[in-house]
């Protein structure tokens, strides 16, 4: 009964939460870097998600799960993935709004079936092919330079893309590793795998900064008030999303997330002072409709 709402819930806060990181993260690419900026996340996320397993394994009365190997494939799959994400999703940010980066990056459902035809040998029904048709053409307009700019490039949409691929393959992952560890309860098991993950993370990117970037690493030390917040948001919003994939599809949860779209619209308005556009209001609303129709196939 209580998949039947819970769910929803906690994907509304995560991606509430999410908007606000990602904005944060946003304000410290021009300090830190891309690798520093995504870094922060992981580094600055993983206390919080340990208080978290420490609250729901004391509220509880249950011993922490036990990790196999399969668990640990999953979990080092969607970690790796995930960094891979969030660095191609602030390279974007970098030249784009922070609005339209956002809806490159919700082409992700889309691009899930793409990878089933040629994969899995899955099939393109009519409604599907029309669905992948609006949402690419949605791409096309929010990519396209205004005839006024010659500065503008297809690359931030390029990025954005690969962005949302690879979240969309994180979150299949973080998903497998949350069944495969059958916690007895499913608080439980989100929380367990939201340490893992971040604790694989932060190993990864802290030995890749310890050999290539030591300069990064101190730079993220130093601004540690403003990397403490995108911190806390970004445990938080993978708390939720992780309690939200224990009880749903990974379709369904991203179908809502959708709603990260208008949360950094408003967020963009209020925030950064950015407008947006005619062409890219359209480009906008045509990668949601074509998303909404593609999981409702």
């Amino acid at each position: 009964m209580i998949a039947s709402f819970a769910w929803a819930i906690f994907t509304l806060i995560a991606a509430a939460s999410q908007t606000l990181r990602n904005a944060t993260q946003r304000g410290l690419i021009t300090q830190l870097g891309t690798i520093g900026a995504t870094h922060v996340r992981f580094l600055f996320g993983l206390p919080f998600a340990c208080v978290f397993l420490a609250i729901v394994v004391s509220v509880l009365g249950l011993p922490p799960s036990v990790l196999d190997l399969s668990v640990l494939a999953w979990s080092f799959a969607g970690a790796v993935t995930q960094i891979l994400a969030t660095m191609l999703m602030l390279s974007a940010m970098k030249d784009r709004s922070f609005v339209v980066t956002t809806a490159y990056v919700k082409t992700e459902p889309v691009q899930t079936a793409v990878v089933g035809l040629v994969l899995l040998g899955d099939s393109i029904t009519p409604l599907l092919a029309v669905a992948i048709c609006v949402a690419v053409a949605g791409v096309l307009v929010l990519s396209r330079a205004p005839a006024s700019s010659e500065t503008r490039s297809i690359r931030p949409a390029l990025l954005g893309i690969a962005a949302g691929g690879f979240f969309g393959l994180s979150a299949v992952s973080f998903r497998g590793a949350i069944l495969d560890l059958a916690a007895p309860h499913f608080v439980l098991g989100a929380s367990t795998i939201l340490v893992l993950g971040l604790s694989i993370q932060v190993a990864l990117v802290s030995i890749w900064l310890a050999w290539r970037d030591r300069q990064t690493f101190r730079d993220i030390l130093t601004a540690w008030k403003p990397s403490l917040a995108a911190g806390f948001l970004g445990a938080l919003a993978s708390q939720f999303w992780f309690l939200a994939f224990a009880l749903e599809s990974a379709a369904k949860v991203r179908t809502l997330a959708l709603v990260e779209i208008l949360f950094a619209q408003i967020l963009s308005r209020t925030l950064f002072k950015e407008g947006i556009n005619a062409r890219e209001s359209v480009g906008i609303a045509l990668v949601v409709v074509g998303v909404l129709i593609l999981l409702r196939t």
